[in-house]
């Protein structure tokens, strides 16, 4: 098993979608000149999200009514799964150097999911022929939302308090000045091209609160809901899904030209796609410098520690059905478990949660846990999975 663990691994490792991935992150260390241009990267984004929607929209037009009831079961095992990692995630951050509101926000990112993470497991497990549950792309739909709440409710909760300033700061901690600043697009939020404002020097800690006052949405006003349910990320994943779905209800003769640019076409989207992933992650590094080593080894521990528990979730869910799961769903719903958000949990903190950092939650969700992910972690949980399953086998 350790030597078959070996060679997934550094297949893995210098897989294309890797060799993209480490390209890109050469880019800022080599200093070359080159911009992703972020209509493109909106693009992969938007190409990315439909076309796994569309794909599990057409598997799951083929599940019997038993298979689309366990597929109900495990959503909400997932949904209630993410909010606990949320929760624990807070927990551990109060014992790092982060002020409470960061460590709300880092929280959500953490109890939500990465799409990309997703989708480089998706290409990993193509490429090694490893079988997965049709309805995976729907669980990364659900479990995008959790985060978003967590986040949501641990802010109204220190404002509630009386004791946070406007700059979010709590008693007792650094105080961070939060001048006026002119803003500009918020990094990687989401699809779409709305500001921020952002104080001068906000690569360092706590720099998040740029403009004074602040303009709060209530925290679960009608704007930041819709935000939470209908950002559009979570709406094209949703859109793809059902489009799939009912193409496939329809036969195989009706979905087989769109196949062509939804499935046959993926990989070699997901590699540009990593490719900017890659120059985000290095450039991402640099704002882990005053975030204190507590954040950093976490940043690096939490997602084998939140995909070891979704392991086991995953495997308990399979024996309480009696049904044993593929290792390739295992290893799904781990990076949706150790997985953090970089698109719709920034999106909602841009509305709702102004006070805190813009920049050291993606630091740690883009910086250090995807970078993790895809290149060591797939691997070491497919290792877990095949442990687990060997050791307590289902039936």
């Amino acid at each position: 098993m350790l030597e078959q663990f070996l060679d997934n691994f550094l297949h893995n490792l210098f897989k294309p979608l890797l060799l993209f991935f480490y390209m890109g992150f050469a880019i800022p260390l080599l200093k070359v000149p080159f911009e992703f241009p972020h209509v493109l990267y909106q693009g992969l984004t938007m190409y990315l999200l439909i076309a796994i929607g569309w794909h599990g929209g057409e598997e799951l037009a083929a599940l019997s009514a038993i298979d689309l009831q366990h597929a109900g079961g495990f959503m909400v095992i997932g949904f209630l799964a993410n909010t606990l990692i949320g929760v624990v995630a807070y927990l551990v951050l109060r014992m790092t150097k982060l002020r409470q509101i960061d460590a709300a926000t880092v929280a959500g990112y953490y109890g939500s999911d990465s799409a990309g993470t997703f989708v480089t497991c998706l290409g990993v497990l193509t490429a090694a022929n490893i079988a997965f549950a049709a309805y995976m792309p729907v669980m990364l739909a659900v479990m995008e939302i959790p985060g978003c709440l967590v986040a949501l409710y641990l802010a109204s909760r220190l404002r509630s308090s009386g004791r946070m300033d406007a700059c979010g700061n709590m008693p007792g901690e650094p105080g961070y000045d939060c001048p006026r600043a002119p803003s500009r697009a918020y990094p990687n939020s989401d699809l779409d091209l709305e500001t921020v404002p952002v104080a001068p020097g906000a690569q360092s800690l706590g720099a998040a609160a740029a403009s004074a006052p602040v303009q709060r949405d209530g925290v679960f006003s009608k704007k930041v809901m819709h935000e939470v349910f209908l950002n559009p990320g979570l709406y094209l994943l949703f859109g793809g899904i059902v489009i799939g779905f009912i193409a496939r209800l329809q036969g195989t003769k009706v979905t087989e030209m769109d196949d062509k640019l939804f499935v046959l076409l993926f990989h070699g989207f997901l590699c540009l796609f990593l490719l900017e992933m890659g120059m985000t992650a290095c450039k991402r590094l640099q704002d882990l410098r005053t975030a204190g080593l507590g954040f950093i080894l976490f940043g690096l521990i939490a997602p084998n520690v939140f995909a070891t528990l979704g392991i086991f979730i995953a495997h308990g869910y399979s024996m309480f059905l009696g049904q044993p799961f593929d290792i390739g769903t295992y290893a799904l719903f781990a990076v949706l478990c150790g997985a953090a958000s970089y698109i719709a949990v920034p999106a909602v903190q841009r509305l709702a949660i102004p006070e805190a950092s813009p920049t050291l939650p993606l630091a740690a969700s883009l910086g250090l846990t995807f970078s993790y992910n895809v290149t060591i972690g797939i691997p070491v949980y497919i290792l877990i999975a095949t442990v687990l399953t060997r050791a307590m086998p289902v039936g």
